[in-house]
């Protein structure tokens, strides 16, 4: 076999580049050593990237790209992907498709089939008993409803998709046997039969089984939340006892329950392959951070062990526009009627497009359901806003054009699902609309209403710089004027007054509360290490920042967090040095929301006496010193040597403590650590967090600003030629944190 051509000064890194450490961690996982791995990859957070990344780096380590097979759900997609690896190998036969073309390719394969001693070939389809070669047709509804009439059989006790599963009684299958049999003449299957056969085929035959397992060394399949109960057996018999297995799916983003999918393949993964990895990728490239906080609130109540938090990416938004520098706050506007709603619409869409140079197609009405869809068309094609899809005539004549019109989009969320727009306005968020009206038992309203979740998270992160929820009390629906309940899903209307007390009971109320929160989640571990297991750290990291969130609340602090997207450049899976001014207690919870992930401090011995807290600083993995010592900096090489590969450390450099919030002169320690484990220094400042706690004098609400600097790269900056820690690392930092107080 000829090797795949490609540019001859191409390495890991040209295909790494531009990756984030998750994504990387992922498109360089070793399957030998970590086994299957699933990918939990949030909305906007580049899984079709790794996807096709992970297929070139496998090619250029040398696996064939004829052993490799990934599997998405639309031929659309595998076609974007394919075009995508071939960039860098062209022509190379990766096997991209869907589930149901590869069925299909299977059951029309030849087989080696060994036969009294001879081996010979045999189309797949041979062997499970067809007389011609199956090809896919529309599923006569009728006609099969006819057929089962003359079998004696209730129309909906068997459906046509299913009539070759395993899964009826023996008398069932008996009973079908001659549906099965007329199939098998005429080869006319639906794509549902593909699926079946090709497992029917994998279990039942030796040959067939081995064949195909050694066809494909390698498999990888896009949207796993999405299959069902079929398509994941057939990936499990294709895969065997081995360990290649690469998955990408988002459990927030499963909402094709009503085909047939089942959420349940994600939920399960960790258990069905015991030894697999979990990779998050929580990196949104869509979305600004509030919006993204929105959507972070949605599932605040699932599972710990799948639990994502998105974090804003892309510092400036698709193209760098103003509106997304603004980083606006989702909306909720009421309405009494649709009337009044569409004309709200319509001022802001016109507003919009003038004030920040949007085009038509920046945005977007999404609803629930089809004919919702078809009222928002017809009312703005009413106000003489062009509709996306619309047909319109250019020109005069024969030589007149038919273009379609680049206008306002009006989807449903379902269809919305992969797109993104600059604004949306997300309507019908009413009871029985949004969610929509769940039926059956109350198991089966439980789960409906869990996916009508879903769906709303999907609508609210097709969102990228502005957000509006329409709410309309009251409107035509189903043949009649109905009045309508706001949607449980919206935001709840938070009148935030806060108690003036007297600041000496402020401060006593705030240290009470504080302490109470710590002891009360104190008393919850030992249940969290039984339920949680190994998951018991993602409990820990998640408490932690609701524990930061609490802080602010009490402390009655405004938190603002500049260049929030700079984090997403951070290698995590290096050793990090964050380094900051001081200015208060508070810093820590502050730092803690900042950076969004759970980072110890260097912290004095007696902070360690302190009831409750010492427990707390142990989890997040604090060094404590000794200053009287003098032997701080061994303390701290110490506990950095015996802890992972990569160490998170917080460190307020001495000289950055001040009274007056003024930047003093850097001490080198802190720089040093960095320099000796190579590790990634992230610079952040802190301003007025001084008024948080110690030099606050009322109970009144005090603002605080975090600006993220660039992360600086220290292994990096040590190759340059006459590398000086303290002129190239220490005084650059220290004008940077400057210029940004």
């Amino acid at each position: 076999m000829n090797p795949i051509p490609y540019e001859e000064n191409m390495d890991a890194e040209s295909i790494l580049s531009g990756l984030n450490s998750d994504q990387r961690a992922a498109v360089l996982h070793d399957h030998e050593a970590g086994a299957q791995l699933l990918i939990l990859a949030g909305a906007g957070s580049g899984k079709t990237s790794v996807l096709t990344k992970r297929i070139q780096y496998r090619i250029l380590c040398g696996v064939a790209p004829e052993k490799i097979l990934a599997l998405t759900f639309t031929a659309k997609a595998a076609a974007e992907m394919r075009e995508r690896v071939q960039k860098l190998f062209p022509n190379a036969g990766v096997r991209l498709c869907t589930f149901h073309s590869l069925a299909l390719y299977m059951l029309k394969s030849e087989i080696p089939y060994d036969t009294q001693g001879a081996t010979r070939g045999i189309k797949a389809y041979e062997l499970l008993g067809f007389e011609k070669m199956p090809v896919p047709t529309e599923s006569a509804d009728r006609d099969f409803l006819q057929k089962l009439s003359g079998l004696k059989m209730k129309a909906g006790r068997l459906n046509r998709e299913n009539l070759f599963s395993d899964g009826y009684s023996r008398s069932m299958t008996e009973k079908i046997k001659p549906l099965r049999e007329e199939i098998l003449r005429s080869g006319k299957v639906v794509f549902e039969d593909l699926i079946y056969l090709a497992i029917q085929l994998l279990e039942t035959n030796d040959f067939a089984c081995r064949y195909f397992r050694e066809q494909w060394s390698e498999i990888l399949v896009d949207e796993y939340q999405d299959i069902n109960p079929t398509q994941y057996r057939l990936v499990k018999n294709l895969l065997g006892d081995r360990k290649a297995l690469f998955v990408v799916g988002d459990d927030d983003q499963a909402i094709y329950g009503f085909r047939g999918a089942d959420i349940g393949n994600i939920n399960r993964f960790c258990q069905d392959f015991k030894e697999s990895t979990l990779i998050r990728l929580e990196w949104n490239y869509r979305s600004v951070p509030k919006v993204l906080h929105l959507a972070n609130e949605i599932f605040k109540n699932k599972p710990i062990h799948l639990q994502k938090v998105l974090r804003a990416g892309n510092p400036n938004g698709s193209g760098g526009n103003p509106l997304y520098r603004e980083n606006r706050k989702p909306e909720v506007w009421e309405s009494e009627n649709p009337v009044e709603e569409m004309q709200k619409v319509v001022a802001s869409i016109k507003e919009l497009r003038q004030g920040y140079d949007l085009e038509w197609k920046n945005f977007a009405i999404l609803v629930r359901y089809n004919r919702q869809r078809l009222y928002y068309e017809e009312a703005l094609r009413d106000y003489g806003i062009p509709v996306a899809g619309d047909a319109v005539e250019t020109g005069d004549g024969p030589e007149g054009e038919i273009l379609l019109e680049n206008g306002v989009h009006v989807e449903t969320v379902h269809a919305s699902k992969g797109l993104q727009y600059a604004v949306v306005y997300y309507a019908g968020l009413a009871e029985n609309l949004t969610p929509g009206e769940c039926t059956g038992t109350r198991r089966q309203r439980r789960a409906q209403l869990e996916e009508e979740r879903r769906l709303y998270y999907v609508g609210v992160t097709r969102a990228e710089a502005y957000l509006i929820l329409l709410y309309c009390k009251q409107r035509h629906w189903k043949g009649r004027l109905r009045k309508f309940r706001r949607s449980r899903f919206l935001p709840r209307k938070l009148s935030r007054t806060d108690l003036n007390m007297p600041f000496f009971l402020f401060k006593i109320w705030v240290i009470l509360t504080v302490f109470g929160y710590m002891c009360l989640q104190m008393l919850k571990v030992p249940f969290v290490l039984i339920r949680y297991g190994k998951n018991s750290k993602v409990w820990v990291d998640k408490k932690i920042q609701d524990f930061g969130g609490f802080c602010m609340r009490r402390l009655r602090v405004d938190l603002e967090v500049d260049n929030q997207a700079k984090l997403g450049a951070v290698d995590w899976n290096r050793p990090v040095f964050v380094i900051g001014n001081h200015g208060s207690f508070a810093d820590i919870p502050i730092v803690f929301l900042s950076i969004q992930k759970t980072i110890g401090f260097v912290a004095k011995k007696t902070l360690g006496r302190i009831p409750f807290l010492h427990f707390w600083m142990v989890k997040i993995g604090c060094v404590f010193i000794d200053r009287s010592s003098g032997n701080a900096a061994v303390a701290i090489r110490k506990a950095i040597a015996e802890r992972s590969p990569a160490p998170r450390i917080f460190i307020f450099p001495e000289g950055s403590r001040s009274k007056t919030g003024k930047l003093g002169p850097f001490k080198s320690g802190a720089f040093r650590f960095a320099s000796e484990n190579d590790g990634i220094i992230l610079p952040l400042t802190i301003q007025n967090s001084g008024f948080v706690w110690e030099r606050r004098r009322d109970s009144k609400r005090v603002k605080v600003k975090v600006t993220i600097l660039d992360p600086v790269d220290v292994a990096d900056l040590k190759k340059q030629e006459g590398f000086d820690l303290k002129r190239n690392l220490s005084s650059m930092l220290h004008e940077k944190m400057e210029a940004a107080l």
